[in-house]
């Protein structure tokens, strides 16, 4: 029999975080134009994108399963910054990006396509990055990291640690806020088989401030709805 879940995503940073809450899942990408539209707001962007993979996976999906998808993109100011196409755009992404501000935003995308039942969600966190030289620019660039990473960095590299602090979710900038799909997930009847928030924060070594709400739980830790 088929896993419950189907994970419409290539990135091995998904499977990572999604590991945790315990399911087996199926990985199968769903391949869709990824060319932001004319005027189009970051936001908007990702939200789009995650919903139009979940629902490009439904021929995918065995039995009854359920599709997860996602989308990450670095937004400096109204300017989308995807994944580079090489060295110099991964240079120049960086450059722009070092010793200020910018957000990131993750959106996810639940769908089962058996009852066409959808929720889509955004995940928001603010980072700040840290003063990097273009010495330490090039270095990480040969590393051949920044290439599949929207923005061109991976929050989690230790080697070239570019951000300085954030405020949010750690899971959102490297591509899934796993609290906030499973939240989703469990308004389909699909509950974790573990403490994710635990879980996440032990696998990842950052503490989290914002999981309950990501969770969708109130401050002593009762469910809120999700519909």
């Amino acid at each position: 029999m088929a896993p419950r879940l189907l994970l419409a995503s290539n990135s091995p940073r998904r499977r990572q975080l999604l590991g945790l809450t315990g399911w087996n899942f199926d990985v199968r990408p769903a391949e869709i134009d990824e060319r932001p539209l004319v005027g189009e707001a970051p936001r908007d962007y990702v939200l789009r994108l995650a919903q139009e993979k979940a629902r490009a996976a439904a021929h995918l999906a065995q039995g009854e399963q359920l599709i997860l998808a996602a989308d990450t993109t670095v937004a400096d100011g109204m300017t989308i910054l995807g994944k580079p196409d090489g060295p110099a755009e991964a240079f120049e992404m960086l450059a722009s990006l070092r010793g200020r501000e910018h957000l990131v935003y993750t959106a996810i995308a639940v769908y089962d396509p058996f009852q066409d039942r959808l929720i889509a969600d955004l995940c928001t966190t603010r980072v700040w990055m840290r003063t990097y030289s273009d010495e330490e620019i090039n270095v990480y660039i040969a590393s051949g990291d920044p290439f599949d990473k929207a923005g061109a960095y991976a929050i989690q590299n230790a080697v070239f640690h570019p951000v300085e602090r954030m405020e949010g979710c750690y899971g959102c900038v490297m591509g899934l806020a796993l609290c906030q799909a499973v939240r989703a997930l469990r308004a389909f009847g699909l509950d974790p088989l573990t403490d994710v928030a635990q879980e996440c924060q032990a696998d990842l070594g950052v503490a989290c401030a914002v999981y309950r709400e990501l969770l969708g739980e109130a401050p002593d830790g009762s469910q809120r709805s999700q519909t």
